[in-house]
């Protein structure tokens, strides 16, 4: 059993920062038309974080094949993630902080990474019952946490403030 721990997101904010931009760079290099967004936690002041950084990188329909075909070639890809004809996930736990990478298709299903982070930005509360959850599963299984940070997520996707995006 994976066990879930959370820090306050300013222990990793240099680090992660530092990763976005590098591997940024990284990612417009072999695909310069890919818009690449920090999400996740750690691109949110004052949130509890897990220790990683999250990237999206939006491609259009186009180019998503290039875009799985590059970004294999860059990163392993995240054998527990599902896989779709929009959306391919990979990941490098070699970087400091670990890294998590979401390739999907712009406006298709799982275009939402972005959403959840500027809602969690403009909207406090929200950042508040978030890192409440968070703070309920600290030390417990990492699939119960999972499970109920997804049934947050569904609710949030629910609010007049996400549905505006």
């Amino acid at each position: 059993m994976e066990i879930v721990t959370f820090l306050d997101h300013n222990t990793f904010k240099t680090e992660a920062d530092h990763l976005f931009m590098e591997q940024k760079s990284i990612i417009k290099a072999v695909l310069p038309n890919a818009d690449v967004q920090h999400v996740g936690s750690t691109a949110i002041p004052n949130s509890l974080t897990k220790g990683d950084l999250d990237i999206q990188v939006r491609i259009e329909p186009a180019e998503f094949e290039n875009a799985v075909e590059a970004l294999s070639k860059l990163y392993a890809p995240n054998e527990g993630s599902i896989q779709t004809e929009s959306f391919r996930a990979f990941k490098d736990d070699t970087t400091i902080p670990p890294l998590g990478i979401q390739l999907t298709v712009v406006h298709s299903e799982f275009d939402f990474f972005w959403k959840f982070r500027d809602v969690l930005l403009s909207h406090d509360r929200y950042r508040q019952k978030y890192d409440e959850l968070k703070k309920k599963y600290e030390g417990k299984d990492m699939e119960l946490y999972r499970q109920a940070k997804n049934d947050f997520f569904e609710w949030l996707m629910e609010t007049p403030e996400f549905t505006m995006l």
